[in-house]
């Protein structure tokens, strides 16, 4: 790699992660390029020699980051063989410690897909990137299951329903973070969720 296309990389590098941090604390919608670009340290000429929107530069985000957890989902399916899951109950605690909660993205994201919902553009590029985590995660959940004794007759299905759950479940942990029983209740509906979309029998 050059030294040209190195410093361009950490130049985008630390725009994303000023983003981020932008997002988080004022707000998708009130933040502007300027915020931003003061944030990293950088003026508007090097915001837009990367991206051409704060719309752009937030769909960067969300695919590196995507690309870290579907990291993280895949090292979870090379440990998955040496795994120990006896039950449903193993299967999703193992799973659910490939996908972190986190306060400042869930705050961005939030907001971004309600932005998102009034624009048909990037609504079809959500659904296209949530599609490819489900796609990544429902393979080593039934695999998993399988080790239990449990087909799932509807991997689709199966897929949309842990998002739901996911989704619905995360603001309640980050809400109050310190009470271990609304993470212990978050477990047991992912059990059951996946007990409702499996069946006893190996496909």
């Amino acid at each position: 790699m050059s030294r040209t296309t190195r410093r361009r990389a950490q130049t985008r590098e630390r725009l994303l992660d000023a983003a981020l941090e932008v997002f988080a604390e004022v707000g998708f919608g009130r933040s502007t390029v300027e915020q931003v670009c003061d944030r990293a340290g950088y003026t508007r000429g090097a915001f837009y020699s990367n991206f051409t929107s704060l719309d752009e530069l937030f769909l960067a985000m969300w695919e590196q980051r995507s690309r870290a957890m579907l990291a993280g989902v895949r090292a979870m399916a090379e440990q998955a063989a040496q795994a120990d899951v006896r039950n449903v109950r193993d299967v999703v605690e193992h799973v659910l410690r490939a996908v972190p909660l986190e306060d400042a993205w869930y705050r961005v994201t939030a907001e971004f897909t309600a932005h998102a919902l009034r624009n048909p553009s990037l609504r079809r590029v959500m659904v296209a990137r949530e599609e490819a985590i489900r796609a990544a995660i429902t393979p080593v959940v039934e695999g998993l299951l399988r080790r239990v004794g449990r087909s799932v007759p509807d991997p689709v299905a199966l897929g949309q329903a842990l998002v739901a759950v996911h989704d619905g479940t995360a603001v309640q942990c980050l809400m109050e973070p310190a009470d271990p029983e609304v993470r212990r209740r978050r477990l047991d509906l992912f059990v059951q969720v996946v007990m409702a979309y499996s069946e006893e029998g190996r496909s």
